[in-house]
């Protein structure tokens, strides 16, 4: 789709269509090579090697990888965490402990941050949803298709158990008497997904499968497959919820839901994930007061919310807790998978509170996992920055786009001013070419 859209604009211009990169055909057969496998089933990769999948907790099947690795008469385990999961997601039961390693390669996304609690998340949600209805408005949420949408849908179905006064339940039946859209083909697939294997989930859950209480299903849920039926959510006037990725804001029928609610004081776009800065999403969390969608510059009056709890990856609490699991403590740990100042904030707390070695690799680096734990590749270094230099120069960037729009205006109405004097429009040209030259040389450089 993605490169039919692209030839069409190639056409236009006379160049030649490109070929894509794969077709669906191909992207389903690559399914053949595929071959699954079972968590805390050791595999054999060959007489010296041996690997094991682990329950990460992140996102359904998420693997913590032990692998064993022999050479001569010495063997050495090295854990691959990949993404660890929060805690308290309820769906997923709790990562996996693992008893021992020689070296550990973790990830470090939450280093410098702790989650709120699940109660209190579950509680805020409830309050923005009401407060926005209540105005006759629309709560979007950017939501990632996996794990996030699912968990959203579990909160929303659990509310209802906690009837706990009376102006508790005004909200929750506000809240169930409005439709919740679930507008990502992606989202729905995995949601079935989620339903096909329940045996992953919490006990607790499974037990209320059983009584035949579905956790991803309650009323006023609709599913909207078809980019018509996407098209018809914003023509209508009603209150809705609409649940919609790219949770990010980067592609996706969530950048159409944004379009047509940005602007309106009485709708709510609830961030409920991590934002990566640069993205549409960050911008606007971060206080952009217009961005542009779709070539469309949209000024943001809606109300924005970022309930962080509903990460799906673990905090600094459950990351060292993580650490403090390993009965033979690893001999060295190697941080990725993250910003600079959280990996900085957590290779600290580390080596000062767990007594452990730590090292933030580079892209490209190479290490011969010895007695003295050899760097036998160095990649080219980054220019040392300080750790929150690099968010704050993509919030100066936003600012600075802000003050050009403003800037924008001000010389427009005195280009127009009929009253001004010619020494006064010749200054602010003068000036104009001056910051021409300074924005030059930035891209220049």
């Amino acid at each position: 789709m993605e490169i039919g859209w692209k030839n069409k604009k190639r056409i236009r211009k006379g160049e030649q269509p490109k070929e894509p990169l794969y077709t669906a055909e191909q992207a389903a057969r690559c399914l053949e090579i595929f071959e699954p496998v079972s968590y805390d089933e050791i595999i054999e990769i060959d007489e010296n090697i041996h690997a094991r999948f682990n329950d990460a907790g992140h996102m359904l099947g998420s693997s913590i990888i032990e692998l064993w690795v022999k050479e001569g008469n010495k063997e050495t385990k090295v854990v691959f965490t990949g993404d660890i999961g929060n805690n308290d997601i309820p769906l997923l039961d709790s990562p996996t402990m693992i008893e021992d390693a020689d070296y550990l390669v973790m990830e470090s996304t939450y280093g410098n941050r702790l989650h709120i609690r699940n109660d209190d998340k579950a509680e805020m949600f409830l309050n923005i949803v009401a407060e926005t209805l209540e105005k006759g408005g629309t709560v979007v949420i950017p939501s990632f298709a996996v794990g996030r949408t699912q968990e959203i849908l579990y909160e929303l179905n659990k509310l209802k158990e906690k009837k706990e006064d009376e102006e508790f339940f005004k909200k929750f039946e506000k809240l169930m008497n409005v439709p919740v859209y679930v507008d990502s083909p992606l989202a729905i697939s995995a949601t079935e997904v989620f339903k096909e294997n329940t045996d992953l989930f919490e006990d607790e859950i499974r037990e209320e499968i059983q009584r035949g209480d579905d956790p991803l299903e309650f009323p006023g849920l609709r599913f909207t497959v078809t980019a018509d039926e996407s098209k018809a959510l914003n023509e209508s006037q009603e209150s809705s919820i609409i649940i919609s990725a790219s949770g990010m804001c980067e592609v996706g029928r969530i950048k159409h839901h944004l379009k047509h609610h940005l602007w309106d004081p009485n709708s709510t776009i609830l961030f409920v994930g991590y934002q990566a800065p640069g993205t549409l999403g960050y911008n606007i969390v971060n206080g952009a007061k217009k961005v542009k969608i779709f070539g469309d510059e949209i000024v943001v009056n809606a109300r924005v919310e970022y309930i962080e709890g509903y990460s799906g990856h673990a905090d600094q609490e459950w990351l060292m807790n993580f650490v403090y699991s390993f009965i033979k403590k690893p001999k060295h740990i190697f941080l990725v998978h993250g910003e600079e100042e959280s990996q900085d904030v957590l290779k600290e707390k580390i080596e000062t509170e767990a007594q452990i070695n730590v090292s933030i690799p580079e892209y490209g680096d190479t290490f011969e996992l010895n007695d003295e734990l050899t760097l036998t590749h160095q990649a080219r270094r980054k220019l040392s920055v300080p750790a929150n230099l690099r968010t704050e120069l993509i919030q100066r960037l936003e600012k600075l786009k802000n003050e050009i729009q403003d800037m924008d205006m001000a010389v427009r109405e005195d280009a127009q001013n009929e009253n001004l004097k010619d020494e006064d429009i010749f200054r602010i040209n003068e000036k104009m070419k001056e910051l021409e030259k300074q924005i030059l040389n930035v891209i220049e450089g």
